[in-house]
């Protein structure tokens, strides 16, 4: 190390595996990233985006001072800007206009003619306060974050089987495995360092691994056994694993007498699911079925993890209760190597969650509608919303366009690439009456707003991330930020500040934070599991919460002894299709996701060396496919829905089977989004993200280029 550089510990930005990176800077500069051998994370171990991706922090198309649109827009006519059709502003001066505003809405409309969209890239502690500040000075539970678009579903079912909805073990655990169920994920791209840590199990170690996706993705090259089911097919076929351990009497009896409930009645809605009905609906073969249902349930220790391929459906609830029943048939809950793990996506999604950023949910998924709950925040605030669910982002989108929601705060998301129905969206959002950003860019829905605050990036600034093991780390400030930017819980507490003087509400919240150990310590006087986390214990501890004490280690693992609603209940199951399957018309089924260089909407990632490697979108078509459109590899195509249509290459491959595409949703020229569709799980309200019916029809190179950004396509 030079004598001038500086080694900065600090906790990736990109997904939920939250590996160390120590940042090596020479004054504000970084110059390389490492992470330590020993980091019980990482493992001495970093995917590209951890390794190279950070270089979005000094990009030339930062916002690095507030920005005011020139003429500010009216409901009904909003229209996307370009750069110069903002001007720089003050902070002052940028505060003043966005809560003179917002406090119009609420005295004109009410509070709930407001809403937010707090952020799974900010800390804790910038969820925290922003949550706070709409629910203790605005007075609205209209508050949701991209939880809402990924792992609703998973929350919902394990709200209502076993009462909690985190991930119950780590991913380590997977060493003490003999056989792990891996659905509904692409690890080694989504989660790569957990995708090392699964291979590495596999070849090494002795866990069989069972892979149950429609994609030939990477993991199924280390599996003993892959389950290739049709998208939407997942009900079935865990159900009928469910009929065979059942029949065959490989239940833990023991397990199912003592620690849950509603085993008979769902045990007679499971006769339904045979191997063969299974088979019928989602191709997966009676014999590979029996299979994996005895390999699971023999195992000494048998583990389920899963990520967006099961939840991201309109029975998402269901295909997630699909797979927790698994578990509670067989008693592979409460131990190392065992349980229910959802893999959560994004860097902080797990903590925004945690810190209250729901409309259903106070800081520790304690609920809106519980009187007792909101009497408590309302003691320590001065000021809460009366009992009540606020919008979920879904409902949020669309109460832009009916008028119901007027004046919106979005604080790093991007809802014009993450929403169902683009289309549709961006006709919503025309309707809004203020909208302001808080970003390090001008994303797409930036593009529509009134107002950009530029936000500090995670070198720039203190905090905590949780990422998917329930483990609380340090984020660190390598440098100050750079021009005007500020930290995201900085710029929402003078906010807040402001509209509580402009509300004139006679009981106020505190807002005078220095630092955000102090906002810490104020979620730990609230939530209990999080009492025994202080920041001095994180410089040398990697916390799991619950940590219900100053002396308590944390806690590895969930449910040794009970559930947090007591037994864990069954649910009945019934198999419901798909909102919208392949005709005639669009023959074929669309699903979507992720790719290795690339995270969510491509707002970092793509401002980064990253885009050079993976600088285009493509669609996956399997070579028995291609002849039909007709297309070959690197052919341009036009894929269409009955909401819209995209031109990108075509990528033959046999990753997709038979009738099945795949299109990244990184990419705003092709967004996979303008294709999917509007429809949403009941219970969860989590868009139908995997399955919609699509056409394809070739495309001429001229309509790609036009499609792309200048330069991107080479002929």
């Amino acid at each position: 190390m030079l004598s001038n550089e500086n080694t900065i510990p600090t906790t990736c930005p990109f997904c939920g595996v939250g590996c160390r990176l120590d940042l090596h800077v020479r004054g504000n500069q970084i110059s390389h990233v490492t992470t330590p051998y020993d980091d019980i994370t990482s493992k001495g171990n970093l995917c590209v985006k951890g390794r190279f991706g950070w270089d979005f922090v000094y990009h030339p198309d930062r916002v690095l001072t507030p920005l005011i649109r020139k003429e500010l827009q009216k409901s009904g006519t909003r229209k996307p800007a370009r750069r110069d059709d903002w001007r720089e502003a003050s902070w002052d001066e940028a505060l003043e206009l966005v809560t003179t505003r917002f406090a119009d809405v609420v005295e004109n409309y009410g509070p709930d003619a407001t809403a937010v969209f707090c952020c799974a890239k900010a800390t804790n502690e910038d969820n925290y306060v922003l949550q706070k500040m709409f629910r203790a000075v605005i007075g609205t539970n209209n508050i949701d974050h991209c939880t809402r678009l990924c792992h609703a579903g998973s929350v919902v079912a394990l709200q209502m089987t076993v009462g909690s909805s985190a991930m119950s073990n780590s991913a380590s655990d997977i060493y003490d495995c003999d056989v792990a169920i891996l659905t509904g994920t692409n690890t080694a791209e989504s989660h790569p360092i957990i995708g090392l840590q699964f291979k590495d199990a596999a070849m090494h170690h002795g866990t069989k691994l069972i892979v149950a996706d429609p994609r030939r993705v990477e993991m199924v090259n280390f599996a003993a056994l892959w389950l290739q089911q049709r998208p939407g097919t997942d009900v079935p076929l865990f159900s009928a694993m469910a009929n065979v351990i059942i029949q065959e009497n490989l239940c833990n009896n023991e397990f199912i007498r003592s620690r849950t409930e509603n085993f008979e009645t769902f045990a007679r809605a499971m006769e339904d699911f045979t191997p063969e009905m299974a088979e019928r609906i989602s191709g997966v073969p009676a014999e590979k079925i029996v299979q994996a249902a005895r390999m699971y349930a023999t195992a000494k220790n048998g583990a389920i993890y899963w990520a967006l391929g099961i939840p991201e459906h309109t029975h998402g609830t269901e295909n997630a209760l699909a797979l927790v029943h698994l578990a509670l048939l067989t008693g592979h809950i409460g131990r190392k190597g065992t349980g229910l793990n959802p893999l959560r996506g994004q860097n902080n999604v797990q903590g925004a969650s945690d810190a209250g950023a729901m409309p259903w949910h106070y800081p520790g998924y304690q609920p809106t509608d519980d009187p007792a709950t909101v009497e408590k925040f309302r003691a320590k605030w001065g000021h809460t919303p009366p009992p009540g669910r606020g919008l979920t982002t879904t409902e949020i989108a669309d109460a832009w366009g009916t008028g119901q929601v007027k004046a919106q705060y979005i604080m790093g998301e991007n809802p014009l690439m993450s929403e169902p129905n683009l289309r549709h969206a961006h006709h919503a959002i025309e309707h809004l009456e203020f909208l302001v950003c808080q970003d390090l860019f001008i994303n797409e829905t930036g593009r529509y707003a009134d107002v950009i605050l530029p936000s500090a990036s995670f070198a720039e600034k203190d905090g905590t991330f949780t990422n998917t093991d329930r483990r609380v780390q340090r984020v660190r400030k390598a440098f100050e930020p750079m021009g005007q930017a500020r930290a995201d819980w900085e710029i929402v507490s003078e906010v807040a500040t402001r509209l509580e003087k402009k509300l004139k509400r006679e009981r106020t919240a505190y807002w005078g934070y220095e630092h955000p150990s102090e906002i810490w310590n104020e979620m730990r006087e609230l939530v209990p599991a999080f009492k025994g986390i202080t920041y001095e214990r994180l410089e040398t501890e990697r916390l799991q919460w619950p940590v219900p004490s100053l002396q308590s280690p944390g806690t590895p693992y969930l449910f040794a002894e009970t559930f947090p609603r007591g037994r864990a209940k069954f649910f009945p199951l019934v198999y419901q299709r798909s909102a919208e399957e392949p005709d005639a018309e669009y023959p074929y089924a669309l699903t979507t996701g992720r790719v290795l260089y690339h995270w969510h909407g491509g707002t970092l990632t793509r401002h980064s060396n990253l885009d050079f490697a993976a600088p285009e979108a493509f669609v996956e078509i399997n070579p028995a496919d291609a002849p039909r459109v007709p297309c070959e590899n690197g052919s341009p195509v036009r894929v269409t829905s009955r909401r819209g249509s995209v031109v990108l290459r075509a990528r033959v491959t046999e990753k997709v089977a038979p009738g099945v595409v795949f299109v990244p949703f990184h990419y705003a020229e092709a967004a996979a989004n303008t294709l999917t569709i509007h429809a949403i799980d009941p219970q969860a309200k989590i868009p139908e993200y995997k399955i919609c019916a699509v056409k394809i029809e070739p495309a001429t190179l001229g309509e790609l280029e036009e499609a792309m950004p200048l330069g991107m396509v080479a002929a």
